[in-house]
């Protein structure tokens, strides 16, 4: 788990786009370059790792999943910690019902092997068949009317880019936070609201 955390992290930062594009990497669209460079930081490469064209189309592309994948998992922070689960049981075999996990990160050590083994196997399917991430670009042609009726309305597809990026950025920083926050103060963030524990270093009651 903390690999992960690292890597989307290291991933993340990396993609945000770049400084200094290289004089070699000049066949990127104005308006694929302007995507994600926003103020304050605009193209933010420090550590040089954009390189040509292939590597910041990869890059942008794991920051893109990560953010997906960031923003789904602070959705489901906010939905377990309220107590929305379903009815029923997650595994019969093992009688744990949904309402046996936790709504913190334990909660995912609580589910049995097989079924992590059966997310896995969902998710990869997804990847290889149905959205493939080998489609660099994330645009797997989910329009939603007019809400991103981006061939009738270009004007639409840059903001609704940008907002997708700039809040995949800040859902990626947010739940690596809940992690860090969830493992030191041993509250979820739920917890930690309501008794008004924003500090980690202190003894769960109240600002610090």
């Amino acid at each position: 788990m903390k690999t992960a955390i690292l890597a989307s992290l290291i991933a993340s930062a990396a993609a945000f786009a770049p400084a200094t594009t290289p004089a070699t990497s000049t066949s990127l669209k104005v308006s694929e370059q302007e995507i994600g460079a926003t103020a304050p930081l605009g193209f933010f490469d420090p550590l040089g790792y954009i390189t040509d064209d292939e590597t910041f189309e990869r890059y942008r592309a794991v920051e893109r999943k990560h953010g997906r994948i960031a923003m789904m998992a602070m959705l489901g922070t906010f939905v377990h910690n309220n107590k929305w689960t379903f009815d029923g049981y997650l595994s019969p075999s093992n009688n744990i019902k949904f309402t046996d996990i936790d709504s913190g990160i334990g909660g995912l050590f609580q589910v049995p092997a097989a079924g992590l083994a059966q997310i896995i196997l969902v998710a990869g399917f997804i990847e290889l068949t149905w959205w493939p991430a080998s489609k660099l670009d994330g645009d797997y042609g989910v329009r939603l009317g007019k809400i991103n009726n981006w061939e009738q309305e270009p004007g639409k597809e840059i903001r609704q880019k940008n907002a997708e990026l700039n809040n995949g950025r800040a859902a990626m920083a947010a739940i690596s936070g809940i992690f860090v926050q969830e493992v030191l103060t041993g509250q979820n963030l739920y917890e930690q609201a309501t008794s008004g524990h924003w500090s980690p270093f202190g003894d769960g009651q109240g600002f610090f």
